[in-house]
């Protein structure tokens, strides 16, 4: 089973900040990753609806016989997280709790803020998780929507862009926040931009990248850690979308100059 892949699946293309962190972390384990392009925005789509195109991307990441599924996406974990576990016998890990664990490590004056989708924002996923954990903390959660569309469309480091952020993260300069969780795993293309408008002095939580600590951890525990270092590790990358848009970002963020994305479409490929 080692030699199995690990299934990753998003929305769209943000779901490759993470896939970026597993080649680093983990550059024997091959990936399998799926962006749903065709039908993005998850953000403000009702949640039993994410929960049936986020299940749809399992069901077609099971065929690639995949030994654990990182569900690469803030807005799929909230909404449908706790509904796929129990379905599958292989190891599911979202991205909330390692971003939550990540941002209370780091916050030194308990005072933390979010930026998330709308799905994520209204589920308060993570407001809660950090609750739980330290009731004391200080929360602001904030919606971001217009980020996504920004990453998707290839603007992210656009005087546009740079507009965007600003009008959007304003509200946290009348906070005292020093931790931000960068709750969508789109939003660290955008990172540069944040990092500039909130100051040095804010550090910025990829919960993506805490995700993957996450998985390595898993990998060892449950065995399932490729630990052949002679062979080159693979990765395959689908999306639902025409793929030309997914491979010049892909390729840009990823630096792999000969990534090619195959189309899939869902509905045929989960009833073959």
């Amino acid at each position: 089973m080692a030699n199995q892949p690990i299934g990753f699946l998003d929305s769209g293309v943000g779901g490759l900040t993470v896939v970026k962190e597993a080649l680093r972390q983990l550059p024997h384990e091959d990936i399998v990753f799926i962006g749903d392009q065709a039908r993005l925005p998850y953000g403000p789509r009702p949640a039993s609806q994410v929960q049936e195109f986020t299940w749809q991307m399992v069901q077609f990441l099971l065929k690639k016989d995949i030994k654990m599924l990182v569900i690469a996406c803030n807005t799929a974990t909230a909404a449908a997280l706790e509904m796929i576990k129990p379905k599958l016998d292989i190891p599911v890990v979202g991205v909330i709790l390692p971003g939550t664990r990540a941002a209370i490590k780091a916050t030194q004056n308990n005072q933390i803020g979010i930026i998330s989708t709308e799905g994520t924002y209204k589920s308060q996923a993570y407001v809660k998780a950090l609750h739980d954990r330290n009731a004391q903390l200080k929360v602001t959660s904030l919606a971001a929507p217009k980020f996504v569309p920004l990453v998707e469309s290839n603007e992210f480091d656009t005087p546009l862009a740079r507009k965007v952020v600003a009008e959007t993260l304003a509200p946290f300069k009348q906070t005292a926040i020093d931790t931000l969780i960068l709750g969508c795993t789109h939003y660290p293309l955008l990172r540069p931009l944040i990092q500039e408008y909130l100051g040095d002095d804010v550090r910025l939580i990829d919960s993506g990248a805490e995700t993957v600590s996450e998985v390595s951890v898993l990998l060892d525990y449950f065995k399932l850690a490729n630990l052949n270092t002679d062979r080159l590790a693979t990765a395959e990358f689908y999306t639902t979308a025409a793929p030309e848009m997914f491979d010049l970002i892909g390729s840009q963020w990823l630096g792999l100059n000969d990534l090619k994305a195959q189309q899939v479409h869902l509905e045929k490929e989960i009833t073959d």
